[in-house]
């Protein structure tokens, strides 16, 4: 009994483990899952492959796989079909067919495949799915325009591929009684009845069921999590591997339905999703049967090869044409199509009914799929961040500062900062309270920040920290509650709240709070009060001559440290809840009292220190 627990333990926590790893040294995590897959499974054994093995988790890599597509199908957003659906249609519609079409020439006439089966690779072939897409576009920094491209093909891809597999293989299985075209159709009719009309219309009914209370906060995630696997079981009984297309199209119904708390399911659903893209990549390389490895040979790989250079590239180059795409867009989907999960599945499923049915060549059906599936994670895993910023198709990187909140202190800041380089967005719902910082030069965003336009036109990719300032404390909380995920807990910050804690009934729970800016004293209203005293922003760079010791020394003691800005412009608000310990070349920005000419100067003579003009 032991045995099997620490075994799915042990899978979890390398899974885990290796997403951390990813994070930590700034690579795709599937590249490392893979890898740690290979270390459990074949390399050391702990974890035992083979197709009876294989076999086994087939179940729960389904239903994850069901869980993840949902996922993905939540995510896909109308507006973002309305900047990139021209494009998506080319790359579903034509660049698919396309790809089944050359991807099974290819598998014919270099592999010597029969053509059954080169036709069912090619079909596998066309799934680009979020498996492999979500984690890559995560840690690539892909602008919002391009991400959508990649994003909707992969999920809208992922059901169809698979479908298509399966009616490829029934069409050839059924031609020799003069039915196989008859089959196909009623598949595909099947098919599309069951995912829009069962996964149409629970996913609607759910919606409908949420907006009226039907059902409580608490439960909501989990009853959406179990229709969503009902949905995928029913919906394979009525016609294999429909529920694919039916979880995905349930997902695209609940996520445009404008749900109340729809932000919460999306995050539990998005940490399941990590979880079971782990687990499932960790037991897909791990279970891989020796035979896989041992049929690689030159034909093979040339295959491979063909696949990455020549396939997906000529398919993406064609289907775009006039299709209102730069041609750096076009290079770029030419290049990014990784597949994963629900290739391999389908690839587990089709390799025996092929071989069963004596179809020549089959028995390498399975080699090829895990073959590709290695070198697309790996090459355009490894590839993607540097081609996106190469053909400028990256987002900015996370150095700008959003002010929520425009008021003059918070003006001021966004000034000194914008005058030291940093990028500043200043957001208010007050066209007049904004005027000051329009006057400035300053990036404006007039409109309230958690609407879901700001989530449209604002681009968080390159948000690295968030100041709350406004003179509400609750609605501080709730933009730092709302941002966090996104931008990171330890970079969303607000004003201090003041007297009241977690003990105050007028108090908001700490958990809901973000960091503390500046300090106890840098209340709202203080700030207010010490600017229109006099009080003013000085700034300050550490040299190897002038520490953050002597900083110290020669500063007011009223002063607050406000910013600490790295050499390559990263903005850092300072709160008494981070150790932060300032080196040379970062600049230091503080709110103080009107320094004397003696003490603005000393520094410079005494320590040769810098004291930045303003």
């Amino acid at each position: 009994m032991e045995a099997p627990i620490l075994l799915v333990v042990l899978i979890i926590a390398v899974g885990v483990g290796a997403q951390w790893i990813a994070w930590r040294v700034r690579l795709p995590a599937i590249i490392l899952l893979a890898a740690a897959g290979l270390l459990v499974g074949p390399v050391t054994g702990l974890v035992p492959g083979g197709p009876g093995m294989a076999h086994a988790v087939e179940p729960v890599v389904a239903l994850c796989v069901a869980v993840i597509l949902f996922e993905g199908g939540l995510s896909l957003q109308r507006s973002e079909l309305r900047v990139a659906a021209r494009g998506v249609r080319r790359l579903v519609y034509v660049g698919g067919p396309l790809a089944w079409l050359f991807g099974s020439l290819a598998a014919h006439y270099i592999a010597d495949l029969s053509w059954p089966v080169a036709l069912v690779f090619g079909a596998i072939l066309i799934v680009t799915g979020p498996t492999v897409i979500m984690p890559l576009l995560r840690q690539a920094g892909l602008n919002r325009r391009v991400s959508s491209y990649l994003k909707w093909e992969g999920i809208v891809n992922d059901p169809i591929g698979a479908l298509l597999a399966v009616l490829t293989l029934q069409f050839f299985i059924f031609a020799g009684e003069g039915q196989g075209w008859i089959r196909v159709t009623e598949g595909l009719a099947s098919a599309i009845a069951v995912a829009v009309g069962l996964g149409g219309l629970v996913g609607w009914l759910t919606g409908k069921g949420f907006q009226r209370g039907l059902v409580p906060e608490y439960l909501k995630s989990p009853v959406m999590l179990t229709l969503v696997l009902v949905v995928y079981s029913l919906s394979n009984l009525a016609q294999e591997e429909a529920g694919l297309l039916a979880v995905t199209v349930m997902g695209i119904v609940v996520g445009n339905m404008n749900l109340p708390g729809l932000q919460d399911m999306k995050r539990f659903k998005e940490y399941i999703t990590v979880m079971l893209v782990s687990v499932v990549f960790v037991l897909l390389t791990a279970t891989m049967d020796p035979d896989v490895v041992r049929a690689v040979n030159v034909p093979n790989l040339i295959l491979v090869a063909a696949i990455l250079f020549l396939v997906r590239p000529a398919a993406v180059m064609l289907a775009t044409i006039g299709a209102g795409m730069s041609i750096e867009e076009r290079l770029l989907l030419a290049w990014i199509a990784p597949r994963g999960i629900v290739a391999a599945a389908t690839a587990g499923v089709m390799a025996p009914a092929l071989v069963q049915h004596d179809f020549e060549g089959a028995e390498l059906l399975l080699p090829l799929v895990f073959g590709v599936i290695f070198a697309t994670v790996v090459a355009h895993g490894l590839s993607i961040g540097f081609l996106a910023r190469k053909l400028g198709l990256a987002s900015p990187t996370r150095d700008s500062v959003l002010i929520v909140g425009a008021s003059p202190w918070s003006v001021e800041l966004g000034r000194v900062l914008q005058d030291l380089d940093v990028k500043v967005l200043v957001a208010d719902s007050s066209w007049h309270k904004l005027r000051p910082a329009r006057l400035a030069g300053l990036k404006v965003f007039y409109g309230e920040i958690l609407s879901e336009f700001a989530d449209e036109s604002v681009e968080l990719g390159h948000v690295g920290a968030v100041l709350a300032a406004t003179d509400n404390d609750a609605y501080n909380a709730l933009v730092c509650t709302a941002l966090a995920p996104d931008i990171g807990r330890d970079r969303v910050f607000q004003l201090p709240m003041g007297p009241g804690g977690d003990d105050d009934p007028k108090g908001v729970a700490l958990s809901l709070k973000g960091q503390m800016a500046f300090g106890e004293e840098a209340e709202y209203e203080n700030l207010w009060r010490l600017y229109v005293d006099g009080w003013t922003f000085t700034r300050t760079r550490l040299t190897d001559s002038y520490s953050y010791s002597d900083f110290l020394g020669d500063t007011d003691s009223r002063a607050m440290q406000i910013v600490r800005i790295r050499p390559e412009s990263r903005a850092q608000f300072l709160s008494p809840q981070q150790e932060v310990e300032p080196e040379a070349g970062d600049v230091l920005v503080c709110f103080g009292p009107p320094r004397t000419e003696e003490a603005t100067v000393r520094p410079q003579i005494e320590r040769q220190g810098e004291a930045l003009p303003g």
